[in-house]
């Protein structure tokens, strides 16, 4: 069995390294760069042309944090510090307002279009210049990234401040999201300057997510919860779940409470992974819906039962994570059951990359590789993940993990 499942993992090695390096960024290398004016293109048909010239805040710093990523961690070609560093120079002359504050989206040529009501810019923003500071040694990048985690902090009670369309007071929820970007962008900044403040950050993101939306009751990772801590089953808001970011968050929590040497953490986030992979598992069709009502009532967003591209590929992340440290055995099925459908509907095998959206069948429903919400950073980073992953598996000859 051993002898088998190193042969699997070598397996999966390949392919995935394969279409790392020899497909996904490629792809975006040499279709999304602006080289006449700086920064990315996001908005790309299925073979790569652009569609929109519009550059979104969010998805020009995660392309700058991919290519720095690479740089540090795989091999330091000059081609991906160059392709960083042509997405920060643009951005530190036209990311911001005057308040520090990173606008949503930018023209073409770097004018504002869309005002900085989302403060996920920001913390993406934080991740690109630390990142691209660790490659480049450029000491500006790294005081812009700590300028902007500072302000995140600021933010952090009232993200889209004079931009938010809520009446204060009324019906407060807290949201997954936030304690779980908080917890990568601090984790990430602390590698590169370690700081008591990033690891207090750390330490609280963490006791949020698994003491409060990780919820062993009900099985499932909440996405929206009172600031109390309770849960609202009135509201649709209440009730709603995101599988896609319940995985997402468990990764980032193995990783920390690995690092850490906290196994006791890092099997219960291990456990959340089974949870969001049991209820979110569409078993009629096969894949992870995109949505869905923790009670199984009509969900308010339309598209809840659509098969994204992101999902998929963080539940492969978060499964093979999850067997590398606890030798469960139920996620490694998971891994090979997530990752026969992902590489079943989503990959392109005439143009490349792969598609972002299908709908409950399976079936592509829109040939785009990259629009507002997908580009160069969920694909790329799971094919390194789960590359390294596997040779770590495989190199262990035994698939079991050290730390159960």
């Amino acid at each position: 069995m051993k002898t088998k499942e190193r042969s699997e993992f070598l397996k999966y090695q390949r392919l995935y390294r394969s279409a790392l390096l020899d497909d996904a960024l490629p792809f975006w290398m040499r279709h999304s760069p602006d080289r006449e004016r700086g920064g990315y293109y996001h908005c790309l048909d299925r073979d790569g042309s652009v569609i929109c010239t519009d550059k979104y805040m969010w998805l020009e710093n995660r392309q700058i944090w991919t290519f720095a990523w690479f740089y540090n961690r795989l091999e330091k070609r000059p081609e991906w510090l160059g392709l960083a560093k042509l997405g920060a120079d643009f951005l530190k002359a036209h990311g911001r307002d005057g308040n520090g504050d990173w606008y949503f989206a930018l023209t073409e040529t770097g004018q504002p279009l869309v005002q900085p009501y989302n403060i996920f810019s920001d913390c993406f923003a934080v991740i690109a210049f630390a990142e691209y500071a660790r490659a480049s040694g450029d000491q500006e990048a790294l005081e812009l990234a700590i300028r902007t985690y500072r302000r995140i902090q600021e933010r952090q009670a009232n993200p889209k401040g004079r931009y938010n369309k809520q009446v204060p007071g009324v019906r407060p929820l807290e949201n997954l999201a936030f304690p779980m970007i908080n917890l990568n962008i601090s984790r990430i900044l602390n590698e590169v300057r370690p700081n008591p403040v990033y690891s207090r950050v750390i330490e609280q993101s963490l006791d949020r997510i698994m003491n409060r939306f990780l919820d062993p009751e009900c099985r499932v990772v909440h996405e929206n919860l009172t600031p109390e801590g309770r849960r609202r089953d009135d509201i649709y808001e209440g009730r709603h779940l995101i599988p896609g970011h319940g995985l997402e968050a468990m990764w980032f929590v193995m990783e920390a409470a690995a690092g850490a040497k906290d196994w006791s953490t890092v099997r219960r986030a291990a456990e959340g992974v089974k949870w969001c992979l049991e209820k979110g598992w569409d078993r009629e069709y096969g894949g992870i819906y995109y949505f869905l009502d923790r009670l199984d009532r009509p969900h308010f967003e339309l598209q809840w039962d659509m098969k994204l591209w992101w999902p998929h590929l963080e539940a492969l992340v978060a499964t093979l994570l999850g067997y590398r440290l606890t030798g469960d055995p139920e996620l490694l099925d998971w891994f090979r059951k997530v990752h026969e459908y992902a590489w079943r509907v989503f990959p392109d095998p005439e143009y490349g990359e792969w598609f972002g959206y299908a709908n409950r069948r399976g079936e592509v429903n829109n040939r785009c590789k990259g629009g507002r919400f997908k580009g160069c950073f969920h694909l790329p980073r799971a094919l390194y993940l789960v590359t390294e992953l596997c040779r770590e598996l495989a190199d262990t000859s035994a698939g079991t993990g050290q730390n159960g």
